[in-house]
C-alpha cells in the first residue's frame, strides 16, 4: 500500500515537473514583435483576441497570465526591442510605456513641409511616409488638420499616416455635422481648397472672413484672384513670390493665369479659415495690401488700393 501511495505521488511529481518544464519552455519561447504597440481599450480577452488578429503569437493561456502579472496599459506603449521572450512580451504589455514626441503642423503649413518635419522629428523615411500617405488618401494637401500631436517614438511610416489621417478625419467629419448637419467630401473639400487662400494670406483670424469676402466677390465679378499665397504651395511654403516666379509657374495654383479658386488645396487649414471660407464676410472689398502695422488694409475700388500701396512702402 506504502509502495503504491508512493507510486501515485511520484506520478504527480512528474505531471507537476513536466507542467511546470512545459510552462518554462512556453514562456521562453522567441516571439516577433514590433518596437512600439498599439493596445485597445477593454478586457484582457478583447486585447489578446485584437492582438492575434495582428499575427502576434498570443493565445487564450495568455489572456490567464496576463491577469496574474495585471491589466495591460492602453494606448501606444513602446517595447524597446523586436525580439524578446513569450515571459518578456507579455511583462512588457503591462508595465512598458511609450516615448512621446511632440509634433506641431502650423495651420497654414504643406504637406510636404509636414512630412519632411515627421521624417526629421521621428526619424522615418521620408519617401515611405510619402507612400503611405498616397496610399491612405487621394486628396494631395488640406488631409491633415493643424494640432500638436503626440506620437510614439518608434511608430512606423504606415502606422503614422494612418493615425493622423484617421484622427483629422473624423475632426473634420464632426466639423461639417455641425455646420451642414452632414458631411459630403467633395463639397468640403471645396471649402478647404477655399480655407486654404484664406489662410496663407490673412494676418490673423479677425481677417480671415474679409479676406474670404475678397475671394468671392472677385470671382462674381469674373477677376482672377492673384493672390502670392496660392503659390505658397507645396515645397515653395516658404519662398517668396517673385514677379518672375508668377510669369514662369504654369501650374493650377497660379491664381495670376487660372480664373477662380484652384482644384486642390494648398495648405492645411484651421477651422477658423474653414469657417470663414463657409461664411465670409459681407462686403464691397476687391483689393487688399499688407499695411506697416502687419495686418490688411481693404478696399473696394482700384485708386483706393494704389494709395494703399502707395503708404504701405513708403
Amino acid at each position: 500500500m506504502n509502495i503504491s501511495k508512493l507510486t501515485i505521488v511520484r506520478w504527480i511529481f512528474d505531471i507537476v515537473l513536466i507542467i511546470i518544464l512545459s510552462f518554462m519552455y512556453y514562456l521562453n519561447e522567441p516571439i516577433q514583435t514590433k518596437k512600439v504597440v498599439y493596445i485597445p481599450q477593454g478586457s484582457i480577452n478583447k486585447i489578446i483576441t485584437y492582438l492575434s488578429k495582428k499575427n502576434y503569437d498570443v493565445n487564450r493561456l495568455d489572456s490567464l497570465i496576463l491577469r496574474v502579472l495585471g491589466s495591460p496599459q492602453s494606448g501606444w506603449i513602446n517595447l524597446a526591442k523586436k525580439k524578446m521572450t513569450k515571459a518578456e512580451f507579455l511583462y512588457k504589455l503591462t508595465t512598458a510605456k511609450a516615448a512621446l514626441q511632440k509634433v506641431t503642423l502650423i495651420p497654414g503649413e504643406t504637406t510636404y513641409i509636414f512630412l519632411n518635419q515627421l521624417a526629421i522629428d521621428l526619424k522615418l523615411d521620408r519617401k515611405i511616409l510619402q507612400q503611405e500617405y498616397n496610399k491612405r488618401t487621394y486628396i494631395e494637401e488640406g488631409a491633415f488638420v493643424p494640432d500638436t500631436y503626440k506620437l510614439p517614438i518608434g511608430i512606423s511610416e504606415k502606422e503614422l499616416i494612418y493615425i493622423l489621417l484617421n484622427k483629422s478625419l473624423i475632426y473634420m467629419k464632426q466639423l461639417s455635422m455641425k455646420i451642414f448637419a452632414t458631411y459630403n467630401k467633395k463639397k468640403w473639400f471645396h471649402y478647404v481648397a477655399i480655407a486654404s487662400i484664406i489662410q496663407k494670406e490673412s494676418a490673423n483670424n479677425k481677417e480671415m472672413p474679409l479676406i474670404s469676402s475678397v475671394i468671392y466677390n472677385r470671382i462674381k465679378k469674373g477677376m482672377r484672384l492673384q493672390m502670392d499665397g496660392t503659390l505658397n504651395y507645396g515645397k515653395y511654403s516658404h519662398i517668396k513670390v517673385t514677379a518672375k516666379r508668377i510669369r514662369q509657374d504654369d501650374t493650377i495654383y497660379n491664381t495670376y493665369k487660372i480664373k477662380g479658386v484652384p482644384i486642390l488645396p494648398i495648405c492645411n487649414v484651421s477651422a477658423s479659415a474653414i469657417k470663414a471660407a463657409i461664411f465670409p464676410a459681407k462686403t464691397n472689398y476687391l483689393y487688399f495690401v499688407k499695411s506697416k502695422r502687419g495686418t490688411h488694409n481693404f478696399s473696394s475700388n482700384y485708386s483706393t488700393h494704389l494709395y494703399n500701396i502707395r503708404h504701405a512702402t513708403k
